[in-house]
Order: structure tokens, then sequence, then C-alpha cells
């Protein structure tokens, strides 16, 4: 082949890998022999190219598994090899590939993008951490070619191997494990990831453990971070003072997060599941997933399946008493509700917690009644949010329920507070967004004194089987469960509180003594 020939070729290769998947298949249905062998080459190339998920797929031809919650771990990984600085903290149910992907495919498909680069792997074990660095280094050995990166010759140990330079240059990539809390004087990373830095639950039980774990990823581990490195953080959820605990607790802004529990449980599912959904029914569907959830019990259920742990029982509430009457939301349209109420407890109490834009958290909580006075917690859309957003999502919530009330606590700015419920009222109502409904009335409590003369008596509702909460409600949960007296008061419990407690009276269906004269709860007798 002359030297002209030799380049047209090429450049016919390199057009073939510009096009689009239609146009390559009509070049490869026209092209001989000899070129269909080549194109055939340069399609297992760049599906390689494409994510580790398709790299594992050319590789063990097609007995690597795909699903769609692998295919966001693919995604974190394209966006970090394309140059992205990121930290990502995926939290995933155990046997569901997290760690196949994340630390061996994910490695090793980065490695092969940018050989030149350092990866560290880092777990509670030093052993589990060679573990994974063993298996990339053996996928090196064995699949050079088609890798097209190649261990040094002079490597060989599992926990700390090198490449081979390419041709012109000066870097050495590789890859470098170690275990959570031991050193790691002289070495760095361009990614960097922290496998399971708790071994269980009792190792994440201990104050020391996890201020141990906690001081090693601040002091030793970022920094040994290269310019423009990024971090990946799969974390089973034991404890809610773990390491992904405290990291979104102070820089919460810094990390994307991966959160997929075994069933889902929230509106916003990463995956846009609906509620009640396995993540990988092919296999583990819902009946498996519930004798999972029978054998290991509700706490370890909710840590290592639901990556949501509950902390331990406080003075008041006791967990039993809410898992033991949850209602499936499917189960919610057809309870015919004689009230519903939207309850909001603003920031400015005695604990306030704000987000990185200087935001207050909102306690911001529905609950409904129905005429044998059963109570239920229909939504906790609390969080962080300032005056100009939170007026709006009340409103939201009130037209979304169609709540006859509004129930605000008045002690810290509760005037201006209901003021700005009824500005984010009629400004909606000026945008058509109110579908007409009549504004539900503002009911103001006084409640930040003797607080626990109004929880006990919930908290006995509750223990009575009388409060239902509709689907889960963890955050809320949470809070409930280990207030004791005497603490500082946590919005979403407020706002609970608030909303229960206007329902609890059979004869609340008025705002004061004065009951409802424009027919709001027409139709719900």
């Amino acid at each position: 082949m002359t030297t002209t020939t030799s380049r047209r070729h090429q450049e016919f290769l390199d057009e073939y890998r510009s096009l689009a998947a239609e146009q390559r298949y009509l070049v490869a249905a026209r092209a001989t022999p000899d070129q269909r062998r080549k194109l055939m080459a340069i399609e297992r190339n760049m599906a390689m190219d494409r994510s580790p998920g398709a790299m594992a797929s050319v590789l063990t031809e097609g007995r690597e598994l795909q699903a769609p919650h692998l295919n966001l771990i693919d995604q974190a990984f394209q966006r970090i090899a394309a140059g992205e600085k990121l930290q990502v903290m995926l939290t995933m149910p155990p046997r569901h590939g997290k760690s196949q992907r994340a630390s061996r495919w994910g490695p090793l498909w980065y490695l092969r993008r940018h050989p030149e680069h350092r990866v560290m792997i880092a777990s509670y074990g030093a052993d589990l951490a060679e573990g994974h660095g063993r298996w990339v280094r053996d996928q090196l050995r064995e699949y050079p070619t088609a890798l097209g990166v190649r261990l040094h010759s002079g490597s060989h140990a599992a926990n700390r191997f090198d490449l081979e330079q390419r041709r012109g240059s000066s870097v050495t990539g590789g890859m470098v494990t170690a275990g959570v809390g031991g050193g790691l004087t002289g070495k760095g990373f361009n990614l960097g990831i922290i496998d399971d830095p708790f071994k269980g639950n009792d190792d994440s039980g201990s104050p020391a453990q996890r201020d141990r774990v906690y001081d090693w990823y601040r002091s030793v581990f970022y920094t040994r971070r290269a310019p423009g490195a990024s971090i990946l953080l799969i974390n089973t959820r034991w404890h809610e003072d773990d390491l992904s605990g405290r990291l979104l607790a102070h820089e919460p802004e810094r990390w994307i997060q991966i959160d997929l529990p075994a069933i889902a449980d929230n509106a916003n599912d990463a995956l846009g599941r609906s509620l009640g959904q396995a993540l990988w029914p092919s296999q583990y569907d819902e009946t498996d997933l519930a004798d999972t959830r029978q054998t290991l019990g509700e706490r370890i259920w909710y840590a290592m399946y639901q990556q949501k742990p509950r902390p331990l029982e406080g003075g008041v509430w006791k967990w039993a008493w809410i898992t033991n009457s949850r209602m499936d939301p499917k189960a919610w349209p057809g309870i015919t509700p004689t009230r519903v109420v939207v309850a909001v407890d603003t920031a400015g109490g005695d604990t306030v917690r704000r987000d990185s834009a200087g935001n207050d958290e909102v306690g911001l909580v529905c609950a409904a009644r129905d005429a044998e006075g059963h109570l239920y917690v229909l939504d906790d859309r609390s969080r962080n949010m300032g005056a100009e957003t939170w007026g709006t999502e009340v409103c939201q919530l009130a037209i979304d329920r169609q709540a006859d009330a509004i129930v605000i606590e008045k002690n810290f700015g509760g005037d201006m507070a209901a003021q700005i419920v009824r500005q984010a009222w009629s400004e909606l109502e000026r945008e058509g967004g109110t579908s007409r409904m009549l504004m539900p009335a503002i009911i103001e409590v006084h409640a930040k004194q003797g607080k626990r003369l109004r929880a006990e008596p919930i908290a006995q509702l509750y223990k009575q089987g009388l409060v239902h909460h509709v689907g889960e409600h963890t955050e809320l949960e949470g809070q409930l469960v280990t207030w004791i007296p005497g603490m500082d008061s946590p919005d979403r419990m407020d706002a609970a509180v608030h909303g229960l407690t206007e329902l609890a009276d059979p004869a609340s269906s008025s705002v004061g003594s004065s009951p409802y004269t424009d027919q709001r709860l027409s139709g719900r007798r």
C-alpha cells in the first residue's frame, strides 16, 4: 500500500469514527470484507471508549450485566474522564454492583482513557482495597492489546502498580490502594475512590472511629489530590454521622449525590422510579426485598438497603408507633379526608440550620384527618429556603393537597410569616396558579413555650395507632424518635406537631371558635 493510499485509508477510518451510528451502519453495509473487518475493530474500540459498562460488556462478551442504576455510575466516570472536577457520593444497597462498577470497571476504564493519571482506592481494610487493585492489575495483564495500555514491566504489586509510559510522555500513571486510616505519604491521585470506609454497624457506631475516619479523610486522603482531581465516595449509610453524613453536614454544595435506595421512597428518585419500585427488579424484585427487610429488621434494612440510617430512639416517640401504622401511598386515594392542613415552622427558633447560600431550614408538612379521627402525614417538604421561596412552597403544597388551612407558628416573625404566605398566594392567583381555589385559612399558633405539652399528646396518638405516615418520611421520622424534652426544637417535628394538633381536635373545622362560612369543607364530610 502506497503512502498516499495508506493516508486515504486512515482518513476514511477517521471519518467513519465521526459518523452517527445509522451512517456507520450504511457505510459498513457497502464496505468490502477486508474493510468490514477493520470497521468491526473500530466499533469494538469505540464501544470500549464509551463507558465502563460498555467496556465491561465487550471484554466479558456480554456477561457483565448492565442496568439503569449502573448507567448513573458510568455517567459519573464519563464526566470525570472528560475533564470535570467532581466529588460524587454513591449510596446503593449491597449486591447491586456498585463496587464492581465503581471500584473495578470504572477505574480500569478511566486508566484506559488517561494512562498518565493516578487512581487511588481506599477501603476500611487494606486487604479489601488491595483486592480491587489486584482485579484491575489482572485485567491489564489479560487484555493489554484490547485496552491499549500495559503494565510497566517491573510492576507486579496489587497495592501499587505503574503503567508503561506513552511514547513522548514523561508521566507514569497507575494505581495505589490503602486502608482507611493508613498513611499515604508520597502518593497522590487524579481520581480518588473511597469504597466503604466503615467495616459495618459496630465500626460506624463508635464515635471515636467516626472521628478517626473523618480526620483521616481531611488530613490524609484529601491532601493527596492532584490539580483538578475528582473524588468518588461509596458508602453504606450505617450511621447518620458517618463520613457521608459529616460531609453533607459541612459541605453539601460540593457533592453530587447518587442516592439509590433498594425501594424507591421519594418522588424525586434519581431514576424516576415510582414509589415502592425495586432498584434492580430483574435481580431482586419487591418480593425478594420484602423478605430481606423482614429478616434484617428495620434498623439494618434502612441503613444497608435504603441508605437512610435510623438513629436510636429518644424519650417520646418510638419507631414501632410509626412503622406499625404506616400506610402505602397507593392506599391513600381510598381515604376521604374531612380536613387537610399545611403546617409551617419558620426558621428563627432554638436551632437554625442554614445552607451554603445562607437560607434557613423551614419545616413544611401536610397532614389530614378522616371522619373516624385517624390522622395522616402526607408530605414533608421541609428544606432550606429563603423567604422569597418558602411562601410559594407553602401555597403550592396547599394547592396540591387542596388544604383548607395553613398553620403558622407566630412566635418568631409570625405576623410577617402570615403576610409572606398571603403575598405568595396573591402572586400565584395573578399567574393563574391557584386554579380558582379559595385561599386556605391562616391559623396562627404560639408554641415555643410548653413544647412538651404539645408534643406528648400527639405522641400518644401515635402510640394508639391513630397517626399514619403515608409513605416514608425518613428525616421527619428521625427527628421524632430522637427528640427528648429539653432538646433544641427540630423544624420538621414542629411543623408536624402544629398540623396534627390542629387536626386532633374534632371541633377544629374552624379558625378559632368561628366555623367556616364559605363551605370550604363541602364534600369532605
